[in-house]
């Protein structure tokens, strides 16, 4: 054994250890400290409804865990537009961090309502949540299938018409990358929610729509409306009779929503790392999976900040893609 007055300690050993108690340590012991003050949650709309209720929940879980508040700050407005600027403008500490929908966000830049990259803005640190989207058909029109509603489109251009919740939202560029991708011409009637849409499709003036489930499930349920397809890139566990977009007549077509956390671009990747890891745990839990069945969602595949990082970046190009081809302007 070495004694302390005769152990010699290798020059080498020295140096590394005085290395990294200067700079290149400094994310390491960031990490462990974290957080050592309140972490803010911004959130783009109202208290009260989607993202807001699950990040409240996450947010709750999180001070539990921590011993350290975590607040949900709504900062509405613009769009959502609002609560982005100040996430990517804030501090790169890992205490102000931003929850929305990654649609809304990835579609940010290229529908300029911010200035920025979000690719370039933010670090992806977790995608939470699945929420599929149903393509649905009102009594109006007599099809079974995305395959015979794609005939019948290409038959009539411009006979159908489908509803959204506004120009620009998450149902507008579903059904429009739909049309883009079927090449079929469908006339858009933007409404004020899905709720008000649906008084028109199921009384015949619309003849489809494409929607959250959570919104447009009570009108397939009690059969004033036929839902064809789910949107998503997989089956839905609460649909799991019932075939995607993409299986059933129009291949590599996806639309659903997912909600997410997103930090500032510099954040220290052990931070990330750990809000992952958290968060990760936390959408496991017997009373978070239970709100997302209330929300008629389910928890997203487990990530990790390079997956998702991976999986948003493609999500962005898709509809930078999507923009450039059609010269659609909203």
């Amino acid at each position: 054994m070495c004694k302390l007055a005769s152990c010699v300690i290798p020059r080498s050993i020295i140096i590394a250890a005085s290395f990294c108690a200067s700079a290149s340590c400094v994310p390491l012991v960031h990490a462990q400290s974290y957080p050592a003050r309140p972490v803010r949650i911004l959130v783009g709309i109202p208290p009260g409804g989607g993202v807001d209720v699950l990040a409240r929940a996450v947010a709750y879980k999180l001070s539990e865990r921590w011993g350290q508040s975590v607040i949900v700050d709504n900062r509405t407005g613009a769009g959502g537009a609002i609560a982005m600027e100040l996430v990517a403008q804030a501090s790169a500490d890992g205490y102000t961090l931003l929850a929305g929908s990654t649609g809304t966000i990835a579609t940010a830049s290229v529908l300029k309502k911010v200035a920025f990259d979000t690719r370039r803005a933010y670090a992806p640190v977790i995608e939470m949540n699945s929420q599929p989207y149903l393509l649905v058909v009102g009594p109006s029109l007599k099809v079974n299938s995305v395959k015979e509603l794609i005939a019948i489109a290409k038959s009539r251009p411009g006979a159908l018409n489908y509803a959204s919740t506004g120009v620009g939202s998450g149902s507008h560029l579903g059904m429009e990358l739909f049309k883009y991708m079927a090449g079929v011409d469908i006339v858009h009637v933007p409404y004020k929610g899905l709720v008000p849409a649906m008084i028109d499709v199921t009384g015949g003036q619309i003849q489809l729509a494409l929607g959250a489930a959570l919104t447009l499930s009570p009108f397939v349920k009690n059969g004033r409306i036929k839902a064809l397809a789910t949107g998503g890139s997989r089956r839905s566990q609460a649909y799991p009779d019932l075939p995607t977009v993409a299986e059933s007549g129009l291949p590599g077509f996806e639309r659903s929503n997912s909600y997410a956390v997103f930090a500032p671009a510099a954040t220290a990747p052990a931070i990330v790392q750990a809000l992952n890891r958290e968060i990760s745990r936390i959408l496991t839990l017997p009373d978070v999976q239970e709100k997302f069945a209330a929300d008629g969602a389910e928890p997203a595949m487990p990530n990790t900040p390079a997956q998702f990082k991976d999986a948003y970046s493609k999500e962005v190009a898709k509809w930078e893609k999507f923009f450039k081809a059609t010269g659609i302007k909203i």
